[in-house]
């Protein structure tokens, strides 16, 4: 029986990444489509559940992708409406990469932190995308207490209320548009993990190494200027003045791995959903 993924992409054009990914991660054929929406998407999920047997079912599944986390939320609750008793296949939720981004990256701070962030401050830096959202809630769980910086409160305050109604965990919004500002944001953090855009300085070197608190930083940004300057996309744990270092090509290759894995696991029983909790325990277990 032929492992059969259908790649639904909120955008026009599905992701070739992803699509590269799925037959690394085991499928034997992917079906990608793009521009899919609520709206649209009931016919592709009735083809995938109603043509094999129960027993066969688990070697069809579903991956939601595209650059929009919310769109993709949208989309995974329209496929799972879909669902009833056993007529139902796994499916995966990774839009943009955030799910895999953020699980490898908050894994590898568990990891440098001996298996425990518990009673710790985290900071995430620009932390309003959706690997910053899905990074806070995956720290949150280890234990931590989280914040996440925007430019203004509002966005901030915006992305924690979303927090807040999806996963049920309180966020603290900082509002830091300046580097100043976000060095004092700091201020009190244990572990720092650097979320926003590509080339965007978010942290001074000078500013990390005059505060004593910081034990382990992450960013994601592999493009220079990196967002925390003095941390290399390379560092896979380096000790930096005595912190623990992950750069994006570090732990990238976590994210890789977990994307994979996670592939290969929706084969394994037609009744998963992978999202961001499920995707950080296996990124957890395979750091």
């Amino acid at each position: 029986m032929k492992k059969l993924l259908f790649q639904i992409d909120t955008d026009p054009i599905p992701a070739t990444f992803d699509t590269v990914v799925a037959y690394d991660g085991g499928a034997d054929h992917v079906t990608a489509l793009g521009g899919i929406s609520p709206a649209n998407v009931g016919a592709i999920v009735d083809g995938a559940i109603f043509t094999r047997a129960p027993k066969e079912k688990k070697f069809t599944a579903i991956f939601v992708g595209g650059s929009n986390m919310a769109a993709g939320e949208q989309l995974l609750k329209a496929v799972k409406k879909k669902f009833f008793s056993n007529f139902r296949v796994s499916v995966m939720l990774d839009s943009n990469g955030a799910n895999t981004t953020a699980a490898a990256g908050v894994a590898c701070l568990v990891k440098s932190a001996g298996g425990s962030l518990a009673g710790k401050r985290a900071v995430i830096l620009a932390g309003t995308g959706p690997v910053g959202q899905r990074a806070a809630v995956m720290l949150s769980r280890e234990g931590a207490s989280v914040a996440i910086t925007s430019r203004t409160i509002e966005n901030a305050r915006k992305a924690c209320d979303h927090i807040q109604a999806s996963f049920g965990i309180e966020v603290e919004p900082i509002a830091a548009p300046e580097l100043d500002d976000r060095a004092r944001a700091c201020e009190g953090a244990h572990v720092v993990f650097a979320t926003g855009a590509a080339s965007a300085l978010l942290l001074r070197e000078s500013d990390w190494k005059a505060n004593s608190t910081i034990q382990y930083m992450a960013d994601a940004n592999a493009t220079p200027p990196l967002g925390i300057e003095g941390v290399d996309m390379m560092d896979r744990g380096a000790d930096r003045e005595g912190r623990a270092c992950w750069g994006a090509i570090g732990f990238g290759s976590l994210k890789l791995a977990v994307h994979r894995a996670c592939i290969a696991q929706l084969f394994e029983a037609a009744d998963q959903v992978l999202d961001a909790e499920e995707i950080y325990a296996r990124a957890k277990a395979m750091a």
